[in-house]
């Protein structure tokens, strides 16, 4: 694991070692793929919240069954986050890869055909489960071909993925706001297109040389990565031992040299989002209160600003570092919803002025949720590690998209927003103590223990 340096200065330039083009191809499929996965996940959970009146009316809903449809899909990531991370550990990343898109497929195409509230609350558990595992995966599949010089943006891509999915299901909303006529059977089964799209692409990923080499199959591993790895990564490899079979697993995560780890990533993940789903999910409705007349078109805007932080975001990681993406913007952001909280009786203006700052600042950091966890774990616990921080993650969406309705009605939209500023703050001042600079390090440096590796020689 990486030590926990509060360091920022990066790693010297070394002179880039050419990729041939089929390695370049790979990668780019690669990330494609797992970048296929995060869009379904943001296509799901933003797109319940567009259907959910129409399911309501159509199966007659009551208000806990309405909530329960609408975490179903947190649920089941948080759920199969460690268990599909801590099974992509002792089972390998290939086999797990096929395995979650497959069982995502059989709960999109069964969203077409149910007819109740309980068989739409499990299908989509079960479709929650695979992306959760998905998560735990995909990342450090990508994280351990991706040479170290591009790894950072290549892992930052998936999350702009995950934002393009929701707002597109933010635009069939918007579209549905005129127009209601398409069935919500349709709507929520439209997510079988881009799967078995993503599943024919995954056919043939090969398995991971690092997962390879940490089980002793040594041969195999030099193998792979001679085909797919550049040679600087080749070298690292050659440096990775066998897993011990000490040390694994989900409880590993909080032994003396990963728990500084395991803490700064969730709660990393957790601040990021707890404030977007709260603001994101009722964009709308706090925009309205704040004197939006059409607050729909406010909190679209907002949700393709955010597309454009997470761009940014991809373009600077391997320029500025890790550390100055990922702790400016929690004071950003805490900065423009105290704004809100204390002023927004100023003007509409200001409130929608504010919201763009979060928004863009945001995704600029949320954009290292997809980077850190994949980083900073070792081979032998990287599944486990990402795995957890997703599930934490998902308490924190939880929390952001059913307390703020909760705080709005007791305390008011203002005092919502000073408690989303709140944690936001806790974000900033967690991970300046903990926050790693891993740009530029090979991957075994930026994963190793505490006290070890280039990370603790800043």
């Amino acid at each position: 694991m990486t030590q926990i340096s509060t360091s920022s200065t990066l790693p010297s330039n070394r002179p880039p070692v050419p990729l041939s083009a089929a390695k370049r191809r790979f990668l780019m499929k690669l990330s494609i793929v797992i970048a296929g996965g995060m869009f379904i996940d943001g296509f799901i959970l933003g797109g319940i919240g567009v259907v959910m009146p129409a399911i309501s009316e159509d199966l007659h809903l009551s208000a806990t069954w309405e909530g329960l449809i609408g975490a179903s899909a947190l649920i089941g990531i948080f759920l199969g986050g460690p268990v599909g991370g801590y099974l992509a550990d002792r089972l390998g990343r290939r086999p797990m890869f096929t395995a979650t898109l497959l069982m995502f497929l059989a709960g999109s195409v069964a969203q077409f055909f149910v007819t109740d509230a309980i068989q739409l609350f499990l299908v989509r558990v079960v479709m929650g489960v695979a992306i959760g595992a998905d998560y735990a995966i995909g990342w450090p599949l990508l994280a351990e071909f991706a040479p170290a010089r591009l790894r950072g943006k290549l892992l930052a891509i998936q999350e702009v993925a995950w934002y393009v999915g929701y707002l597109l299901a933010y635009a069939v909303g918007y579209g549905l706001a005129v127009s209601t006529s398409a069935d919500w059977n349709l709507i929520l089964g439209l997510s079988t297109v881009p799967t078995l799209i993503v599943l024919a692409l995954r056919l043939g990923t090969p398995e991971s040389p690092r997962w390879l080499m940490s089980k002793g199959r040594t041969e195999e591993a030099r193998r792979v990565a001679a085909e797919f790895m550049d040679e600087e990564d080749q070298r690292d490899l050659a440096e990775q031992t066998p897993d011990s079979g000490k040390g694994r697993g989900l409880g590993a995560l909080f032994s003396r040299d990963y728990r500084k780890a395991t803490i700064f990533c969730s709660v990393f993940w957790v601040c990021n989002v707890t404030p977007y789903f709260a603001i994101g999910a009722f964009a709308p409705i706090v925009l309205e209160e704040f004197g939006m007349k059409d607050g729909l078109s406010g909190a679209f805007l907002l949700n393709g600003l955010v597309v454009a932080g997470a761009i940014a975001s991809v373009v600077l990681i391997e320029r500025v570092g890790r550390r100055k993406l990922a702790i400016p913007p929690f004071w950003i952001s805490a900065v423009a919803l105290v704004v809100v909280g204390l002023w927004a009786d100023v003007s509409p203006l200001l409130v929608i002025s504010c919201f763009i700052v979060f928004s863009v600042a945001n995704a600029i950091s949320t954009a290292l949720t997809g980077v850190y966890p994949g980083e900073v774990f070792p081979t032998e616990i990287r599944g486990a590690g990402v795995g957890f921080a997703t599930a934490a993650s998902r308490v924190g969406a939880a929390a952001g998209t059913f307390l703020l309705p909760l705080a709005m009605s007791e305390f008011g939209v203002a005092t919502a927003m000073l408690c989303a500023a709140a944690i936001s703050l806790i974000g900033g001042v967690v991970s300046h103590f903990l926050a790693p600079e891993t740009t530029g390090l090979k991957l075994s440096e930026a994963s190793a223990p505490i006290g070890t590796g280039a990370a603790a020689r800043k």
